[in-house]
Parts: structure tokens; C-alpha cells; sequence
């Protein structure tokens, strides 16, 4: 019995950490698919290995182990899960609407009087910025005393969610306008620099970890988890970056709501 309870003590102690270095293994096998060009398989990775880091979480606090080895190596693993394997991605998915151009050219060959019109070659490694600013972003969180109970900037998983769903949008959505916009260069610029930004602003935003359940205090929260509901029952994949956007707006709204007195 004393070793059985012992054994039960190291897994609580250990468990979180094996789901954490889960998600980072599905992180190097997303990077993987994507340098093959196997953005659904990259997407689902990625996909597999947010939902390691939602429970690596749970369990720590479950089990109260969390401590600062798990919190630097939750880190290391996001940045790898959302942030090098969605900036591959989006690098594939720039390299797709620019048809190619980048690796079919060299800096020799540029007509650079026309590098604005026609020359796409560097274009495609913008997706890199995703990387790097999902590592300022982790580093800011485990040095910030004030993202306890919510966020400052956009959560890593969240914007990786937005890229990830890009892929599946064009393979599985039946609107061809949403297909076509994963391929619009515009489009995925702005996504990428929007999704920078925010990952390092100073915006507030609401975390979905409740500690209560009661209406007062967490409607903000129930209703966009109504309307996530909503949008992904009658949309389906395309609902995904609806919703990561709305969770942006919902965050706006509630720092409103906070800031304006009661009267």
C-alpha cells in the first residue's frame, strides 16, 4: 500500500510535465509536416498539442504542483507548439498565394523595378514574425506579476488557433470566398501583423478559467462561449478565426464595462 501511494504521489508530481513535454512533441511533429507541405496533418498537431496544454494546466493546479521548472517548460513548449509550427504555416500558406515566387527567384535574378508589383520572394518568410513575437509574448507572461487571472496581449494558443484553422478553411470549407481568402495575400498579411501585435499589446483580456460558476461576474465569458457555440455549430471550421476575433472584441467590451462606474 505504501508503495502504491507513493506511486500515486510521483504521478500527480509528474503528470503535468509529461503533458506539457506531449505538447511540445506535437509541436516538432506540426513543424515537420508543415516543411513537407502537410498543413492539415501540421494543423491537427498543433491542434493536439493545445489541448495537452490546456490540461498540463489543469492537472498542476489540480494536483497543486505547479512550480517554476513547469512554468518555464510550459513555455518553451508553447513557443514551439504556437509559435514556430503557426509560423511555418503561414509561411506555406504566403509561399501558396504568392505562387512560389520565393524560392524560384534569387537576389540575382530580382527585377527590383518591379519588386513591388511582381516579386513575391521574401514575402513568405513574414510568417516567421510569429515565431518571434509568440517568444516575446511567453517571455513577457512568466515575468508579468498581473496575468494571474487573466492576460495581457493575446494567449500564444489562441492566435495559433486563428493560423491553424487558415489550412483547414481551405481544404474543408464549402464557401468559396473563405477558401479563397486563405489565399489572398492581404489577408494573410494583415493576419500576421495583426496577431503580432496583439500578441504584445497591452490589451486586457478575460481568461476562461472560472472561480465560480454563478452568473455575476462571468457574463462576459458565458456569452461568448454561447455564441462560440453558436458560430461553430452553423459554420463548422470557418467559425474559428470568427471566434478568436470576437474574443478580442468581447475582451474590449468587458474592459469597458470594468471601467465605467456603476451608477
Amino acid at each position: 500500500m505504501l508503495i502504491l501511494h507513493k506511486n500515486k504521489i510521483m504521478m500527480r508530481k509528474h503528470l503535468p510535465n509529461l503533458l506539457t513535454l506531449a505538447n511540445l512533441f506535437c509541436g516538432v511533429l506540426a513543424i515537420l509536416m508543415a516543411l513537407s507541405d502537410r498543413l492539415i496533418w501540421a494543423s491537427s498537431f498543433i491542434l493536439l498539442g493545445i489541448f495537452f496544454d490546456f490540461f498540463d494546466g489543469y492537472f498542476a493546479r489540480l494536483f497543486k504542483v505547479g512550480g517554476h521548472f513547469g512554468r518555464e517548460l510550459d513555455s518553451l513548449a508553447d513557443v514551439i507548439t504556437s509559435g514556430v509550427a503557426p509560423g511555418f504555416i503561414m509561411f506555406q500558406l504566403l509561399t501558396h498565394a504568392s505562387k512560389g515566387m520565393w524560392y524560384r527567384q534569387s537576389l540575382e535574378t530580382v527585377n527590383w523595378q518591379s519588386f513591388g508589383d511582381t516579386n513575391y520572394f521574401l514575402l513568405p518568410f513574414l510568417g516567421f514574425l510569429i515565431p518571434l513575437a509568440s517568444a516575446m509574448r511567453l517571455a513577457k507572461f512568466n515575468l508579468d506579476e498581473r496575468q494571474t487571472t487573466s492576460f495581457i496581449g493575446m494567449p500564444t494558443p489562441g492566435f495559433s488557433l486563428y493560423v491553424l484553422s487558415l489550412p483547414l478553411i481551405y481544404f474543408y470549407s464549402e464557401i468559396p470566398f473563405f477558401a479563397d481568402l486563405t489565399q489572398n495575400i492581404p489577408f494573410l498579411v494583415i493576419s500576421t501583423l495583426a496577431g503580432c501585435f496583439l500578441l504584445n499589446s497591452e490589451l486586457p483580456m478575460f481568461s476562461l478559467k472560472f472561480d465560480g460558476y454563478g452568473w455575476k461576474g462571468n457574463e462576459v465569458k458565458y456569452i461568448f462561449l454561447l455564441l462560440s457555440a453558436i458560430l461553430l455549430i452553423f459554420l463548422k471550421i470557418i467559425a474559428v478565426p470568427i471566434i478568436i476575433i470576437c474574443y478580442v472584441l468581447f475582451s474590449v467590451i468587458d474592459n469597458q464595462t470594468k471601467k465605467t462606474p456603476a451608477k
